[in-house]
């Protein structure tokens, strides 16, 4: 594996990577590899796809199978049709992942989604991406396909990027012609969505997985990953003073071993930030843990997107207060909840990482990362919370050490950074 100061893409050492390819990737290339094969049996795909146990790369681990039976499902009761949106929007700043993805095999991506409307029996299929570059890729591929998969029209839509734009719901409003703000729930897109018809919307990786299940069968999917987490998943890895990463790894892989991967020792890392900024914090205890579902999920975490920021030098409450910070800049502005919830929480991060809060600022933090949840259109807050929530249970002995204006991280410069360990380069050094 090559280090450079750019991104680094590379698969875990051992296996036969599923999605990384040294790309990007022609329409021939894709078809050789068979790819695009004829969807003979949506019913039986569907049920590869189930004993797959292929979950969503979206952030939310969602079951594809039970997406997938319940938009076709609706959609036969309405009688209306369906439509099926890849969203490619990835608002995250700590991923890379999906742009990648779009910009190197945008034919993988597009045989998901053509495969996806096949079992749902959409008459609609939409690319909604902000990345221009990735716009691009896309939009040859689409004209590759002379804009039709297997009879479904296929249309590409751009947005200007935002945290907010890649919810479901603001997809679903982009398409009906509206802003990239999500929307009440319910309905929920799967129950009504574009034009009012059960909508599908699927992260871009679960797309390009859902292709590898029709190419290869479940059995070889869950040959790689555990029993409750099969598969492989996108990691963008950040922080440790290190240049950024995009690995692809086998569900189960330790966090030690990434580590090492990564060149980074496991003495020197104090936590890390996970899935993006949605997850929250974990302490020391991600060293000895294993990257499944199931065990970030016990740690009090989650995987989400697959984004990982390795906290080294920086310091956790520092580290929080910024993408508390960063929330109440970039949160819809559009509830009332979100808007002051957002603002009132990062105030008092701000204000423990600078040495100027005090017991009665923890308790209220305390009391709105659980008052909160559940509040607003989006998930917005509920990831407010969770920085929250995990920082004072996470790091109780360090936010008390700001309580006393002790930290000497913070004191000689304390970690400000407006979109924490942000994914600058997109220019790629590959490895697979």
């Amino acid at each position: 594996m090559t280090m450079t100061a750019e991104l680094t893409v590379a698969a875990w050492p051992g296996i036969t990577p599923r999605l990384l390819r040294d790309g990007p990737e022609s329409l021939d290339t894709y078809r050789q590899a068979g790819g695009y094969a004829p969807l003979a049996d949506p019913e039986r795909l569907l049920n590869e796809v189930e004993a797959s146990g292929l979950l969503g790369r979206g952030g939310a681990a969602f079951p594809m199978a039970v997406k997938l039976r319940t938009v076709r499902d609706n959609g036969r009761r309405a009688a209306a049709g369906t439509v099926v949106i890849a969203n490619g929007e990835e608002g995250e700043p700590a991923s890379i992942k999906d742009r990648w993805l779009l910009r190197n095999r945008p034919h993988a991506v597009l045989d998901g989604l053509r495969l996806a409307a096949g079992i749902t029996g959409a008459d609609r299929a939409v690319m909604y991406v902000s990345d221009a570059v990735a716009a691009e890729c896309v939009g040859r591929a689409i004209a590759d396909r002379s804009g039709d998969l297997d009879g479904v029209a296929v249309e590409l839509l751009t947005v200007a990027p935002g945290y907010v734009a890649g919810e479901e719901t603001a997809a679903v409003h982009v398409v009906n012609g509206g802003p990239a703000k999500p929307t009440d729930k319910p309905p929920r897109p799967f129950e009504e969505g574009v034009a009012g018809k059960p909508t599908l919307i699927s992260n871009v990786e679960t797309l390009a997985h859902l292709a590898y299940v029709h190419q290869h069968g479940a059995g070889a999917f869950r040959e790689l990953g555990t029993e409750s987490s099969p598969g492989t998943f996108l990691a963008t890895i950040t922080g440790a003073g290190r240049a950024p990463a995009l690995y692809e790894l086998p569900h189960g892989t330790a966090f030690a071993d990434l580590l090492t991967l990564h060149g980074v020792s496991p003495d020197n890392v104090r936590g890390a930030l996970m899935g993006g900024y949605f997850a929250g914090l974990v302490n020391r205890d991600i060293v000895g843990a294993t990257l499944d579902h199931e065990t970030i999920r016990a740690l009090g975490s989650g995987l989400g997107c697959g984004a990982i920021g390795i906290l080294t030098d920086d310091c956790p409450v520092a580290v929080a207060a910024s993408v508390l910070a960063y929330f109440d800049r970039e949160n819809a502005g559009q509830c009332g909840s979100c808007f002051n919830g957002t603002a009132a929480m990062a105030a008092v991060a701000l204000g423990l990482r600078d040495g100027n809060a005090g017991q009665e600022d923890l308790d209220r933090l305390k009391r709105w990362s659980v008052v909160l949840r559940g509040r607003g259109a989006c998930a917005t807050l509920d990831g407010a919370a969770n920085v929250a929530a995990s920082l004072l249970a996470q790091f109780p002995d360090l936010v008390q050490r700001h309580l006393e204006n002790g930290c000497q991280t913070c004191r000689s410069g304390a970690f400000t950074a407006a979109r924490p360990y942000e994914v600058e380069s997109l220019e790629a050094v590959v490895a697979v």
